[in-house]
């Protein structure tokens, strides 16, 4: 696929699993990552809804970015994605004990995949995309054996609710929204409003 003619894009990400899904929808688009501090732990005080969260989580992220680029005609993508599960929000495992737990959790259960996106852009810094995206999945329920040779993987590591839809495991099954939700990044979304033909904004 030839690469979009669009203005400048900047991915506000160190995921190469966003960074790929990117490159694979054909846009052309430089990676600078936000800086490590600005994510924030879920408070429910502070937070009506996990979506809530997870949009001010991207929102952090592409405003982090776009300071960089005062005034400048660009595109800053932010995203972050969590798992949610019997009302539970489960970002990514500190450990392969923490991997354990949220995997049993899910095990057997129908969960949620939801991704915020922002899209700002610093000349017009009134104006932006924000908004959560959900995907539905359902576990097979895990055999001992299965979470064990999961685990010893070390895929889960890096990964929200500690799996990888992308790792191709027949055990998880979405039953409603996208696939490259649950990888990272909405690309159908995201590809909606960067249409080239017609502008984002018009700008």
């Amino acid at each position: 696929m030839e690469p979009f003619e669009f203005k400048k894009i900047i991915l506000a990400s160190n995921s190469p699993r966003r960074r790929s899904l990117m490159e694979e929808a054909g846009f052309c688009f430089q990676v600078l990552p936000a800086d490590g501090n600005v994510e924030t732990p879920f408070d429910p005080a502070k937070f009506a809804s996990p979506a809530d969260f997870v949009c001010h989580e991207a929102f952090l992220k592409a405003e982090n970015v776009a300071k960089r680029f005062p005034k400048e005609d660009l595109v800053v993508i932010g995203c972050d994605t969590i798992a949610v599960c019997h009302g539970e929000i489960l970002g990514k495992p500190a450990d392969r004990e923490d991997a354990r737990r949220m995997l049993s959790m899910l095990s057997g259960s129908i969960h949620e995949v939801i991704s915020g996106l922002c899209l700002l852009n610093p000349a017009f810094p009134s104006v932006r995309v924000l908004e959560s995206i959900v995907t539905r999945l359902e576990m097979d329920p895990l055999t001992d054996e299965m979470l064990e040779s999961y685990l010893d993987s070390g895929k889960w590591e890096g990964k929200a609710g500690a799996f990888g839809y992308q790792d191709g495991n027949d055990w998880l099954h979405v039953i409603s929204g996208t696939e490259s939700n649950v990888v990272g990044l909405p690309m159908e979304r995201l590809s909606e409003i960067l249409k080239p033909a017609e502008g984002w904004f018009h700008w």
